[in-house]
C-alpha cells in the first residue's frame, strides 16, 4: 500500500542506505546480492504513519510534574521556546507510537499561551532527540480560545478574555513587522543590530517560511484565526478544528488544512461540545485537506489508526482516512520529501501489518525506520518489543 499510488498485490519495497530506492511488483524490482530480505507474504506493507500534533517527550507519561514541560506559562509570547529542548526520548509514548505503526511525529508545545513556541518533526526511535531529529522548526504553535484565557485569567493578567488573546497575538506580530523593517534598514546602512530571538522566529512566520499551527476548537475562534491570517498573511494550519465542519466550505475555498482531533475524548470543556467522529468525513467531503491527530497523550498515540477507522465508520472515505495519517500530514507540514508514502527517494520507514490497518484486529508486526528494524511483535510473548537504541550494533 504505497498510499500515494495504487496498491500492488505481490510487491517488493527496496530500501538502501536508509532510503526507498524501488517499489513495484516482485518481477519488476531487482534485489541486489547481499541485501537482507524480509518475507512479508500474506501481510500488508505500508509507510510509517505520521502524527501531525503530539506532545511525546515534552508531556511524559507516568512522570507527573517532573516530566511536564509542555507549556512555559510565564510568558504569553513564547515564539523563542523550542519543543526540541524539552523532549525526553525515553518517554513511553515513543514505544507506543511504534506499536501503532507511527514512525514520525511532529511534537508541539502546548496550548497554554497565545504563542507557545516552535514545533519539531522527529523519528519515533533513537538515543537522543538530536539523532531522532528530522526538521526543526516545522511551524510555530499558537492558541486561541479557552486555554490561554484560563491560564492568564487565573493570574489576573493579560490575556483573560478572547479579545485579549487575539490582542496579544496581534501585538506580537505587529512588533515583528516593525522589527523586520528595522533589521532591513540596519543591513542597508551596514550598522550593527541587536537581535531578538522571539522576533526572529515571528519574522519567519511573516515571511511564509514557517506555518502558523493555530490551536482552535470553536467556530468563532476559527473565524478569528482566519481574520488574523488575513491581517498578517501567514500560512495558517488549523489544529483541532472541532467546529470546522460548520464552515467547511470556507476552509476548502481558502485551502486551509485542518489537523483534526483528538477524537476519542469526552466533552471535557465547552469548546468540545460538537466533537464528533463524523467531523473528519464532513470536512473531507467539502474538499478540506485533513490530517487526524491523537494530541498524544490526550489520546494514546497508538490509537491514531483507530481514530481513522472509526471516522470511516462515520462516513470518512477509507482512502482519505489512510491519507489523513500518511501523505496529508506530511504535505501539510512540509515533510513529504521525507515521509508519508512508499516511493523512491523517501525515507525507508516501512511497517508490516498483519492485515488491513483500518481493521481494528490488525496489528503492526514489524516497524522499520530508515531501513532499520526498531520494533517487532513477539507472538510467543504476546507483546511488542522495541529495539534498544543503546544496544551494541543498534546504530
Amino acid at each position: 500500500m504505497p498510499v500515494a499510488a495504487e496498491p500492488i498485490d505481490g510487491a517488493t519495497v527496496l530500501v538502501q542506505n536508509g532510503k526507498i530506492t524501488a517499489v513495484g511488483a516482485d518481477a519488476d524490482v531487482e534485489v541486489p546480492d547481499g541485501v537482507p530480505v524480509v518475507d512479508a507474504s500474506g501481510s500488508w506493507v505500508l509507510p510509517g504513519f505520521v502524527e501531525a500534533h503530539a506532545h511525546m517527550g515534552v508531556h511524559e507519561e507516568a512522570e507527573g510534574w517532573a516530566g511536564q514541560d509542555t507549556n512555559e506559562m510565564t510568558d504569553p509570547v513564547g515564539a523563542r521556546m523550542r519543543a526540541l529542548d524539552a523532549i525526553n526520548p525515553a518517554d513511553m509514548g515513543f514505544a507506543d507510537a511504534l506499536s501503532g505503526g507511527v514512525t514520525t511525529a511532529v511534537v508541539k508545545p502546548g496550548s497554554g499561551n497565545p504563542i507557545g513556541g516552535q514545533t519539531v518533526a522527529l523519528k519515533c526511535w533513537g538515543r537522543t532527540v538530536d539523532e531522532m531529529l528530522m526538521v526543526e522548526p516545522v511551524s510555530v504553535k499558537s492558541a486561541l480560545g479557552e486555554n490561554p484565557k484560563r491560564v492568564y485569567g487565573d493570574k489576573k493578567t493579560l490575556p483573560s478574555t478572547r479579545q485579549g488573546v487575539a490582542a496579544v497575538i496581534r501585538d506580537a506580530l505587529t512588533k515583528a513587522q516593525d522589527y523586520r523593517a528595522r533589521r532591513a534598514h540596519a543591513a542597508e546602512e551596514n550598522k550593527p543590530f541587536e537581535r531578538d530571538t522571539t522576533m526572529e522566529v515571528l519574522v519567519r512566520v511573516l515571511d511564509g517560511e514557517l506555518p502558523w499551527c493555530q490551536h482552535t476548537h470553536r467556530l468563532d475562534d476559527i473565524a478569528t484565526a482566519l481574520r488574523l491570517a488575513d491581517e498578517f498573511g501567514y500560512r495558517l494550519v488549523i489544529n483541532h478544528g472541532t467546529e470546522g465542519h460548520l464552515i467547511a466550505d470556507v476552509l476548502a475555498e481558502r485551502d486551509i488544512p485542518v489537523i483534526i482531533g483528538p477524537l476519542l475524548t469526552s466533552r471535557s470543556k465547552v469548546e468540545l461540545r460538537n466533537r464528533s467522529l463524523r467531523n473528519p468525513g464532513l470536512l473531507a467531503k467539502a474538499g478540506v485537506r485533513i490530517a487526524i491527530t491523537t494530541d498524544h497523550p490526550v489520546v494514546p498515540i497508538h490509537f491514531l489508526v483507530h481514530q481513522a477507522t472509526l471516522s470511516v465508520k462515520e462516513g470518512l472515505d477509507p482512502d482519505v482516512a489512510l491519507r489523513s495519517i500518511t501523505t496529508n500530514p506530511a504535505e501539510i507540514l512540509g515533510l513529504d520529501d521525507r515521509v508519508g508514502a512508499l516511493k523512491p527517494g523517501l525515507d525507508g520507514d516501512v511497517v508490516i501489518w498483519s492485515g488491513d490497518p483500518l481493521d481494528v484486529m490488525s496489528r503492526a508486526l514489524q516497524v522499520f525506520i530508515q531501513g532499520r528494524e526498531v520494533y517487532h511483535y513477539d507472538a510467543d510473548r504476546g507483546e511488542g518489543v522495541v529495539t534498544d537504541p543503546f544496544r551494541r550494533g543498534a546504530q
